[in-house]
């Protein structure tokens, strides 16, 4: 296994197209679940309907930057940013048509642009907070691996999420909600987001943990960053 950056050397494998499309999915459809908020049983609790779906871009992040390095965790980000970016264009466009010709497929289109004229603002409110929240989580995960060399895979995927959530949530809610939602609703989201999505990460760690190994073994990778500094539009790497 490789103790440095070689990823960028590789021809991508089966295995990493399979995650960053999974990755990529995962995002644009969880984009599309954000305006549906759901009630936490009896509670005045409320979450977002992504929170099904979008900690797996997360738990996927970690994997992609623990086996492939920054490098390739941040040309996958990117692609979701964009493939995103033009559900989100396309979504307008399909709702600014001209309305059917017959009520029945009226009260459909009515459905659906109700529904997708949403999809702008929560995805341009979450591409900004996806940007920064992925990329935090992926360079805080890379730097502490170097610094630990390689071990205590677990609390540093944990805490790098932690930093990427908060990051990601903070940023997000308020845009996406605001005027829609009251400020203490919109901190209270935030809060039980980020609760639930660790909780969630937790949860599957130990799964993740052996996805991880496994991974290093199957691709014959271990890839550490060295010299590599946070910048949230541009990847700079000295090897």
């Amino acid at each position: 296994m490789s103790d440095r950056n070689t990823a960028g050397q590789r021809e991508p494998s089966f295995t990493f197209v399979a995650l960053a499309a999974t990755f990529c999915v995962c995002l644009v459809v969880s984009n599309l679940f954000v305006p549906r908020l759901w009630a936490v049983g009896n509670t005045s609790l409320q979450l977002s309907g992504a929170v099904v779906i979008f900690p797996i871009s997360y738990i996927i992040n970690d994997l992609l930057t623990e086996v492939y390095g920054y490098r390739r965790a941040m040309k996958v980000i990117w692609t979701g940013f964009a493939l995103s970016a033009f559900v989100a264009l396309a979504a307008q466009l399909v709702c600014w048509l001209p309305a059917p010709l017959y009520d029945e497929s009226r009260d459909v289109a009515d459905s659906f642009t109700r529904l997708f004229s949403l999809v702008p603002r929560t995805t341009a409110s979450s591409l900004l907070a996806f940007v920064l929240g992925s990329q935090i989580n992926s360079w805080v995960l890379s730097k502490m691996k170097v610094a630990t060399r390689g071990r205590g895979f677990g609390w540093r995927a944990i805490l790098s999420s932690v930093a990427g959530e908060l990051s990601d949530s903070v940023i997000f809610y308020p845009l996406a909600f605001a005027g829609v939602l009251p400020l203490k609703a919109i901190l209270t989201l935030i809060a039980t987001q980020v609760t639930v999505k660790t909780l969630y990460e937790v949860l599957v760690l130990p799964a993740t943990a052996a996805i991880a190994r496994r991974l290093k073994r199957h691709e014959g990778i271990d890839t550490y960053d060295y010299n590599i500094s946070y910048n949230p539009f541009r990847l700079q790497q000295n090897n």
